[in-house]
Formats: C-alpha cells, structure tokens, sequence
C-alpha cells in the first residue's frame, strides 16, 4: 500500500470500476482524506533527541544584555559536511559574541565537531583553526580550489572568513589572499560555478546598514523591544568570480544581480529552467524577492516579477528569511519555498514550466499550517524514503518579550514537518514523530544530512542563545533508498551544480548538489533518494555543469554510489 491507504485508491480510482456512483465515490475519497493519512502507517519513522549523547555540547551566545541590538536575534547557521574525507558527516556550529554590557567568562567562538564514526563526536575546534571569534551568522562548504577537500565560508556581523582545508585536520584562514572578506553584515552564502568554467563562484547576502553605536530605540504598544528592519537601509548583496588561481573578483554590478537596498537573508541556486545554467533566488526581509536567470554569458536577468516569484499571489511583499528549491511533486522542474514572518504564509512558488511560477501555498495545505509561525530554515527532504520530497521548516519569534505585547505568541516556538502526500498535498505531522521534534524552541537554521549513515536523513537545528538539537531520523530507512556522490572532473571537484535524476520503476526523482540553502546552512553534498518498496534502482543520470554526463543502469537498492565525471561529454 506504499504506506497508506489513499494512495492505494488514488492510483487504482482510473482503472478500476468502482461499484457506486460518482458521488457514493467522493464522499469515501473525503473520509479517507480526513482519517487515514497517519493512522494507517505502520510504525512511522521519529526523530530523536541525542545532542547530548552524541557529545555535542555547544550553545549559541546571542551577546544581548538587555539592550535590544538588532543582531541578537537573527541566530545563526550551521554545516553537515565531511572535512576529513573519512565518508562520515562532521559538524560545525556558527557562533555569535558579546556585545556592548554582556558579561561571560570566555569569549564565544565557533565549534567543529568531528563524527567518531559511531554516533559521537569529538569537539577539534583547536586543533582545526576554525574556532573564529567574531560575530558569526551563516556558513557554506565547498572546494574552491579543486584540490579534493572541501572548505569553508562563514559570515559575520563583520568580516567574513573563508577557511581553506590543508588536508589534513586543519584549516588556514585565506581570506585576505582569496579577496573573500567583505565587512558588512553578512547573512548566507553558497558556492556556485555560475558560468560553468570549473571553479566555484560565491555569492553573499547582505542584510542592513547596521552599527552597534547607532543602535536605534523602538518599542511596540509601549514595551521596549527590538526594532523592525524598515528602521535600517538595506545592503547590498556581493558575488564573486573565481579566478581559477585561489582568489576571487567581485562582479555584483557587472554581472546583473547588485540590488543596493535587498536586506537580503537567504539565497539558493538551481538551474530552474533547465537551461544547464545554473541561477539564483533570494529572499528578501520586507522587500521583493529576486529571480536571477543566468544568461549563460556572464550575466544574470532579475526574472522574479515575470516569473511570479517577487511576490505572494496576493501580490504583497513577505518578511523573506530562509529558502530552497527541490522538486516535490517529480516533474523534473525546480520548485521553490521561502520562509516568512509571523501573519505571512511559507510560500510555495510550484515551477509550471516556461519560466512561471504559481503560489501553492494553501492548496498544498502548508499555507494554512505556517501562518500563525515565524519561519526560517527550510529544506525539501524524503525523510520517510518513499520517494516524495517532504518539507521542514524552523520557528522561532524574533522578539524574546513578545508575550508582553502580543500574549496570543509566543518567542519559542514548534518547528513545522509536512508530510508529502502525493498530488501535490502536504500535511503537518510534528506530534506523530516523536516527542522532540515537536518541542518549542527559538529555531533558526537547520542543516539536513546522514550522519550516522544508515540510510535516512536527520537533521540539525539551531536555536538562538540555546543549545542545537541534533534529531536522529530512526525509521526512515525501513523503505529503501540510494545515496549519490558526485565527482567533477572537468567541473568544480565538488560536483556542485550536478543534476541526477534517480529511476526506480515507475518512480522517477530528481535533485541537484548544492553548496548553502535554507537559512544560514549548509547541507550534505551528497544527494538521497528515497524509493520506497523498490528493490532495484533502474537508472541513475548525473549531468555535471561542466557538461559530462555519467548513465549507470540496473543496480541494487540500499548503498552509496560514487560518480566522477567523465572525461568526454
């Protein structure tokens, strides 16, 4: 029954005869939707709480002392990636630092936690270099310079930091030499090769014109609290070009995408027309957002009013935070999600084909669901493996007082896990996987990767001025899955950008590699298909940017495959 019953009958409803008329029909088809969806799954996959018995003991410092600096409440990012080349997830934890009155016994920094490889880690902050104690806000992977070890891009309240991977356990700081370190208030990052030359590119978002000593008082009904973002100019967003010789250009005004007042905050890439260029979306707090087209010449065309995508379908601007592309409903096309603030919907812009977009947001049943809640990370992820992309979303106020002017919310709050039904329909379902999942916190980022490789996703949240929760997935892996690495050649080592499309029968996925997207994070590279009850994988495709293009067919379920590009296209 793949799980539920209502897929049984609405795959069966055009071929078999049913012995009732059309209406005895509709009203079955409206009980089932009403009450089978959870019922009738068997032992459905729970996340779990092991932070602490996985030796993970960090806990994100916001700096704030009672004097409402606007960037106390932003959080920050965290990563999933293999620094070590041992095969096993790492960990790596964004801090923030104190501000003007805060008072600690040592100063904050960020942490790296190396996976042991059976269920714990180990805190190598020290002996990595990579415990930077600036005002830290969002991080991405990648291998910039082609040497097989992936490095990493972390954004600060200040100047951000690219750390290059020797190799060998450690990092050395390049961002001066590489022409990387921008000043300004950084939020997200990703790693792209946007004009397809086998060097990674990068692409920053800036959020606001920020200075701690002109920090600016507000209240609400009265209560002093944090200012709203229309209080402060926006800035700027920043691309680099890579040189191909360790370091970087800035080419934001050439290249089409310099917006100067964005307040910008999260951004991913993805070839959205399948043009094999790859292009660019960002969310924009209280501004619209952006739809980069790469042109294929260099130079990008900002395509989200055309597209529909600039807007909500009530044509208002949204309090854009996190967001990503997947395609969930397996038409081969990237669709996309954005997180909103509070009294503003999570929008999800369904990809019709040539170039537009529509809002799909309350007909798929995740509109209703994230209105109340304010939202930041996002990914589109299979985390029961039967083949349909579900959505996760963090929660969490940006006023720590809210109660005391608005006691209808509250500053913690529940993290959103919809389900993908089918058709196009998702429903929530926090409380049926597990206690911790469904615990409040003030969530930000969220990082999605296998770490304890067993077949299924788990997650990584981060909470702001609070300790992360790592959510073990235990049960997705009762339904079988593939997991694909990918290796360039002729493109960027990393694989970034690879399209793979994954046939298992009449179950046909697609997904690309991708370096930064949700809010702040960085997810695994590597790409994981759930098939279901399929027994064999049919045929798997990578198309790398570079444009070589690697077929593998008749193989079995449950393992790791590796695809290095071939030479020749």
């Amino acid at each position: 029954m793949e799980g539920r019953l209502f897929y049984a009958i609405r795959s069966t409803q055009c071929t078999l005869d049913f012995a009732r008329d059309v209406s005895d029909f509709t009203f079955h088809v409206l009980i089932l939707l009403l009450f089978t969806p959870l019922t009738l799954v068997a032992q459905p996959p729970t996340f779990t709480d092991v932070t602490a018995e996985a030796g993970i003991d960090f806990k994100h410092t916001n700096g704030s002392s009672g004097k409402f600096y606007f960037v106390e409440q932003l959080g920050s990012g965290a990563a999933f990636f293999d620094y070590d080349n041992d095969g096993d997830l790492d960990i790596y934890f964004v801090n923030g630092a104190g501000l003007p009155g805060f008072q600690s016994e040592k100063p904050s920094t960020n942490h790296l936690y190396r996976n042991s490889g059976d269920g714990t880690f180990t805190d190598v902050t020290e002996i990595t270099g990579v415990g930077d104690k600036s005002y830290g806000v969002g991080c991405c992977v990648g291998d910039y310079n082609n040497d097989g070890h992936l490095d990493l891009y972390v954004t600060n309240f200040g100047q951000n930091r690219l750390y290059h991977n020797n190799g060998d356990g450690t990092f050395t700081d390049v961002t001066d030499c590489a022409n990387v370190g921008d000043a300004r208030w950084g939020a997200s990052c990703a790693f792209a090769d946007y004009d397809n030359d086998g060097h990674l590119d990068l692409y920053v978002t800036n959020y606001i014109q920020y200075q701690l000593d002109k920090n600016k008082i507000c209240r609400n009904k009265g209560v002093r609290t944090y200012c709203i973002p229309q209080e402060y100019m926006g800035e700027a967003d920043i691309l680099y070009r890579n040189l191909g010789d360790g370091t970087y250009t800035e080419v934001t005004q050439g290249a089409g995408v310099y917006q100067p007042r964005s307040r910008g905050l999260g951004a991913v890439w993805g070839d959205y027309d399948s043009d094999g260029y790859v292009d660019l979306y960002v969310a924009n707090d209280t501004n619209e957002n952006h739809l980069f087209r790469n042109s294929g010449d260099g130079t990008f065309s900002d395509m989200a009013f055309f597209a529909g995508v600039a807007l909500n379908e009530d044509g208002e601007m949204g309090s854009g935070m996190g967001v990503d592309s997947g395609d969930y409903d397996n038409d081969g096309r990237l669709d996309i999600m954005v997180t909103n603030f509070q009294d503003e919907v999570a929008t999800l812009y369904h990809n019709d084909c040539d170039g537009f977009f529509s809002d799909a947001s309350y007909i798929s049943g995740t509109g209703e669901s994230t209105y109340a809640s304010l939202g930041w990370g996002v990914c589109f992820f299979d985390y029961d493996n039967d083949g349909a992309k579900d959505i996760f979303i963090a929660n969490g106020h940006i006023f720590d007082n809210v109660e005391l002017f608005n006691p209808e919310t509250t500053y913690a709050q529940v993290n959103h896990l919809f389900r993908n039904l089918g058709d196009e329909i998702f429903q929530e379902v926090n409380t049926h996987v597990g206690f911790d999942l469904a615990q409040k916190a003030s969530s930000r980022g969220a990082a999605f990767g296998d770490y304890d490789n067993d077949g299924d996703i788990d997650i990584l949240v981060t909470n702001n001025d609070g300790r992360p929760q790592l959510l073990r997935n235990d049960g997705g892996n009762r339904n079988n899955w593939v997991k694909v690495h990918v290796r360039g050649t002729t493109s960027n080592r990393a694989g970034i950008g690879t399209r793979v499309e994954v046939v298992a029968g009449d179950l046909s996925q697609m997904a690309e590699v991708k370096s930064g997207s949700g809010y702040l994070c960085q997810n695994a590279l590597a790409l994981h298909f759930g098939v279901g009850s399929h027994t064999t994988i049919d045929q798997i495709i990578a198309m790398f940017p570079g444009g070589g293009v690697y077929k593998m067919e008749s193989m079995p379920v449950n393992q790791i495959i590796e695809i290095t590009e071939p030479s020749g296209k």
